[in-house]
């Protein structure tokens, strides 16, 4: 697998207060890698840092994209070349149907789509189109339903690399399967997947995996052996916010 993402010593700084700390890793192609640790951590400023999220310009470090540069780039420019986020509560949109909703991101890539690709995308995710499509991506719609609705939308993209926010947050364990079975879509379609998790399940399906605490990278590799290491042999920081061990292991 080729590599597609690459972090070197990435350091963000947010209200004075250093959030991320040296973080260097790298995803490849077709490569399910997932970022673990407790809450506030790091995590989704790692993923916001990532897709160039106002706010979140590292202090210093480098991205690298199909060895590319990118830190400048907006965000707009790094979806233009492939990136995408889905995020941990996903948006809703007054007035929008969700075959605007997916059309739209669909042309955002330049792909031309067709009533039957909106059909098969809703169906991949395990949504009947014939009663979602005239619907409103709004606050009818269960957490679960947009999640669901928005990975389609990234399916119908084809973007090369994937940033998932905590997939699994507030979904109900039919959708957790739908959502893995997307990942697993993603893996066989060639795209990377950075995939942010507390969920064991979701761990399964990660090729690699990287444990963070404190805004830095404290192990990295099997992703059994990393939740093993996470689960038993971290001890709370007493540099970073503390927290209570037993409440941030996996399904514990």
């Amino acid at each position: 697998m080729d590599e597609i993402l690459k972090i070197e010593e990435l350091n963000l700084v947010l209200d004075k207060e250093s959030i991320l700390c040296n973080i260097s890793l790298n995803i490849k192609k077709g490569e399910v890698f997932a970022v673990i640790g407790p809450n506030g951590c790091g995590k989704s400023s790692l993923a916001y840092s990532l897709m160039g999220l106002k706010g979140y310009k590292q202090k210093s470090g480098a991205i690298y994209y199909k060895d590319e540069e990118i830190s400048n780039l907006t965000v707009t420019e790094r979806a233009r070349k492939g990136m995408t986020l889905a995020w941990q509560e996903p948006a809703r949109f007054e007035g929008v149907t969700v075959k605007e909703f997916l059309s739209i991101g669909a042309q955002s890539r330049g792909n031309n789509i067709k009533q039957k690709d909106l059909e098969w995308a809703l169906k991949e995710v395990a949504i009947i189109p014939q009663k979602y499509l005239s619907r409103n991506v709004d606050e009818t719609l269960s957490g679960g339903e947009r999640k669901r609705i928005e990975l389609a939308s990234i399916l119908l993209m084809k973007p090369d690399l994937v940033i998932l926010d905590e997939p699994d947050s507030g979904v109900d364990v039919v959708a957790l399967n739908n959502i893995g079975n997307i990942i697993k879509d993603f893996k066989e379609e060639n795209i990377g997947v950075l995939l942010i998790t507390h969920s064991d399940e979701m761990l399964k399906l990660a090729d690699k995996a990287a444990l963070i605490c404190g805004g830095e990278v404290f192990n990295v590799g099997d992703p059994k052996e990393v939740s093993e290491y996470f689960k038993y042999e971290c001890m709370p920081c007493e540099d970073h916010n503390p927290v209570e061990h037993q409440e941030v292991l996996l399904n514990e």
